[in-house]
């Protein structure tokens, strides 16, 4: 197990390129850890020997008569062989294209569909996976052949070429980052050295404030902007050690997270809100006598919107356990800027502002609450935009709004993509602009971000503006339904649906709930709703965890038009 141990004074992702920053991290003693399922280091990989390995692996990829800019898809497991291929790539002048693997039961053909998609639109000389995603990978690629398929052995067994590496320039494109749509299928992301180099640094320096001696942990997948660049790329380019638990780990034990931060005294860790409500879900008192979690020092969290309700819950109940709620950091990112927009300020945990919900739904302003309030909303503070960066609410015509008027949220800055891959309007957009409209809904207020949903998610019913996690907050004050388990979203119909997935099987309980929650809805925000019961593992998410509400939205239509129940043939989505 690694620390960070150098003569070398630390360095804040000051490098042109991700090669340099690798070749400086290489001269100490820092590395990666893998753990399994039961918390067992299985695999360690210094620096200094990711640097020669990559080298290695670099000159065999190049064996096979690839050209700089040629894309080598890598299937995004939590290995040794991903971080090798990876920097691999780098070191040869080659994209690296991380790409999902399945998640969940009964996702093979539906895995191949999207994996078929994603070929067709990176087109890459090159894959490579482990054993187990091979069929998959052959079936997927059945209609695209010339494309080198390798497995790991296959990868690691090529023949060196005697060649002498070319460092890249800070303009060449480093990865494509493919994001996790919904309703359209997902677009690859370019981002360029100097694009990932500054967000790096931002977010070490600027945003988490890195200390020398600070140690990372984490679950997340590499094929996502939070695991890739939140935690395989920070920690390289810092120099500091990183403990890691496969994703399908953690979903099956989420409590080994915590246990592993204990353990080894890591410093700083970031997720999902749904990743913090599963450790709350899933503690008891035997577990909880094993932790100690004095240590954290930055609980990054990071979705839109976040709720500070489930955050308090957490920090309540871990308080046991020396948990300090002040590490709560709210923030805000997206691939299309690398990762990192803003973040909130160190120790003060999650700030929230309170207003007024009739003012936010039918005038789109953020009003604090008067005495003569009816409801309130309440949304978390996710910071002021990281150093070079900039945050605007624009209107639907483009133009920038005063603080505490909801409006798109656009960004630009040293960090913000070249564009999306092989679609030149977006290449073009940025490079005249310099901005970009997120397809997020929020305000400023002063010069803080709060992020209130998603454009696309907005329900707008008879002119008002009506957020879909207020009504799926409702839902989740039943005392058998989970936060996360309710989605609502309306139809083209100005139909209201929430979607819950209930464990409950008596009919007469699992019919007071739904006749409790039409009322309190009705009550609450004068419409009405049509609610479904669903089985458990039903509501599809993104591969932030995310609601994915145009799917399910997608999924309804479908099966309403085939005239059959929505409840049929739906399964867990991690997209």
């Amino acid at each position: 197990m690694f620390n960070r141990i150098s003569t070398h004074p630390m360095r804040y992702a000051d490098f042109p390129t991700l090669v340099e920053a690798v070749d400086y991290a290489a001269q100490g003693s820092a590395g990666m850890n893998f753990y399994d399922r039961r918390n067992q280091l299985k695999a360690e990989l210094k620096y200094r020997d990711l640097k020669l390995m990559a080298m290695a692996g670099a000159r065999r990829l190049l064996s096979l008569n690839l050209k700089k800019g040629d894309r080598v898809a890598i299937i995004a497991e939590t290995s040794v062989c991903f971080v090798e291929a990876f920097f691999a790539c780098q070191y040869a002048g080659l994209v690296a294209v991380p790409l999902a693997i399945p998640m969940g039961v009964g996702q093979r053909e539906s895995y191949t569909a999207k994996l078929q998609g994603l070929l067709s639109s990176c087109k890459p000389s090159a894959i490579i996976s482990s054993n187990e995603w091979l069929s998959l990978i052959n079936v997927a690629n059945d209609n695209a052949p010339g494309i080198h398929i390798l497995s790991t052995e296959d990868f690691r067994t090529l023949a060196e070429i005697d060649i002498k590496l070319q460092l890249p320039s800070p303009d060449d494109i480093a990865y494509l980052q493919y994001t996790s749509g919904s309703t359209r299928f997902p677009r690859g992301v370019i981002i360029t050295h100097r694009e990932i180099m500054s967000n790096l640094q931002a977010i070490s320096h600027d945003g988490i404030k890195l200390r020398d001696g600070d140690r990372c942990i984490s679950w997340l997948p590499f094929y996502h902007d939070m695991g890739l660049v939140g935690f395989l790329l920070t920690p390289v380019a810092t120099q500091l050690s990183v403990d890691y638990l496969s994703t399908q780990d953690f979903a099956m034990r989420p409590m080994q997270w915590l246990k592993l931060i204990s353990k080894n005294r890591c410093t700083i860790s970031v997720a999902p809100p749904f990743g913090y409500n599963l450790c709350l879900r899933r503690a008891n008192d035997k577990e909880l006598a094993e932790l100690d979690l004095s240590c954290w020092r930055v609980a990054g969290v990071g979705a839109e919107p976040i709720s500070a309700e489930q955050l308090n819950q957490f920090g309540e109940y871990f308080s046991k356990v020396n948990f300090d709620s002040k590490a709560f950091m709210p923030c805000y990112g997206l691939a299309e800027n690398a990762l990192a927009v803003s973040f909130g300020e160190e120790a003060s945990g999650p700030l929230v502002n309170k207003v007024d919900r009739n003012i936010l739904e039918n005038q789109g302003r953020a009003v604090a609450p008067t005495k003569d309030t009816q409801a309130i909303s309440t949304f978390v503070n996710c910071g002021k935009a990281l150093p070079g960066h900039l945050i605007e609410i624009r209107n639907e015509l483009g133009v920038p709004q005063p603080e505490c008027e909801i409006g798109h949220i656009y960004i630009s800055g040293p960090s913000l993509m070249s564009g999306y891959f092989q679609d030149l309007a977006s290449q073009k957009e940025i490079q005249t602009t310099g901005w970009m409209d997120t397809g997020d809904l929020g305000y400023l207020l002063n010069g803080y971000l709060y992020v209130t949903g998603r454009i696309k998610d907005l329900i707008i019913i008879r002119g008002r503006n009506i957020w879909p996690q207020d009504i799926e907050y409702i839902a989740e004050q039943e005392p058998e339904i989970h936060s996360g388990d309710a989605i609502a979203f309306v139809t083209s119909q100005e139909r209201i649906v929430l979607q819950i997935q209930c464990r409950v099987s008596g009919e007469e309980r699992r019919a007071q709930i739904v006749h409790s929650l039409y009322a309190r809805i009705q009550s609450e925000f004068g419409v009405s709703v049509d609610i479904e019961l669903l089985p458990p593992h039903s509501i599809p998410r993104t591969s932030s965890g995310k609601p994915a509400r145009a799917e399910a939205k997608k999924r309804y239509l479908t099966a309403f038009a085939n005239q059959l129940s929505p409840q049929l043939g739906m399964v867990d989505c991690v997209q």
